[in-house]
């Protein structure tokens, strides 16, 4: 079944030397643009992971041997800020899709993309993930749900391009399998949803009645503005912390929509 489309969407997938969302970089990025016509564009680049300094990151053995890019692979290569603005630009305007996107790809992204200093909306998209809808509904791995959707052998699994073609196949078979799934990108972006995330990583929640809930530590299932009122040092914990970007600056909205200083 192809998707039915309000915009353009693009799955994409990413390569990254780890899976903390404060600390680790991109390597490589790959998408696939759905336009409304039906028409595709792929495109994968490899990237140059650097720290604060601009200094290259070594890859961890262990995603080495996932991969099989190498520090030597990725030394020419752009960092992610060379490539940030014209990615912005590509997306603008499109949904998002992907596999644990939600979780990890999307967050990630995000991060990157403030670390460049790049200003994009993301939240004006619909975050649709194709593992969550496999998981309520069978429970497997994207080489498993391949197999099960498409009846295809995933070659060249943990590579950012099959994985995200697999992703896109998966996701168009999960439609022809399941009638209570509809065609809608907002309803397969609520499906998908793990929780209504106020910021990216899902450290704030909204609740049923749309207030902001704090979603982790001592403060678990209190209001945002609560916290701030009655503990004014919880703001500058978490600034001084180590949380993402987005967090932060999740916060530091709230702390002013709350008339809070």
């Amino acid at each position: 079944m192809e998707l039915n489309l309000k915009k353009p969407i693009i799955f994409f997938d990413l390569e990254t030397t780890g899976l903390n969302i404060v600390k680790d970089r991109i390597i490589e990025i790959s998408a696939i643009k759905i336009c409304l016509n039906g028409d595709q564009e792929i495109k994968t680049r490899r990237l140059k992971p650097v720290d604060a300094e601009g200094n290259q990151m070594k890859l961890p053995k262990e995603v080495v041997d996932l991969t099989h890019i190498t520090d030597e692979d990725l030394a020419d290569k752009p960092t992610f800020r060379e490539i940030a603005k014209s990615l912005a630009e590509w997306m603008k305007g499109c949904d998002l899709g992907g596999y644990n996107s939600n979780r990890f790809d999307i967050p990630l992204l995000a991060e990157e993309f403030l670390r460049a200093d790049v200003d994009i909306d993301l939240r004006k998209s619909k975050f649709v993930d194709v593992q969550v809808i496999f998981n309520k509904k069978e429970q497997r791995t994207l080489t498993a749900a391949y197999k099960f959707y498409c009846h295809k052998d995933l070659e060249g699994a943990h590579g950012a391009e099959a994985d995200i073609t697999a992703t896109y196949e998966v996701l168009k078979a999960q439609l022809d399998r399941y009638p209570d799934l509809q065609n809608d990108m907002d309803f397969l972006s609520e499906y998908s949803s793990h929780n209504n995330n106020v910021d990216f990583a899902g450290r704030f929640i909204y609740n049923e009645k749309k207030e902001e809930i704090i979603n982790f530590g001592k403060y678990k299932g209190r209001k945002v503005a609560e916290v701030l009122l009655t503990d004014p040092g919880y703001y500058g914990w978490i600034m001084q912390s180590d949380f993402t970007l987005d967090t932060k600056r999740v916060l530091t909205q709230l702390r002013f929509k709350y008339g809070l200083r």
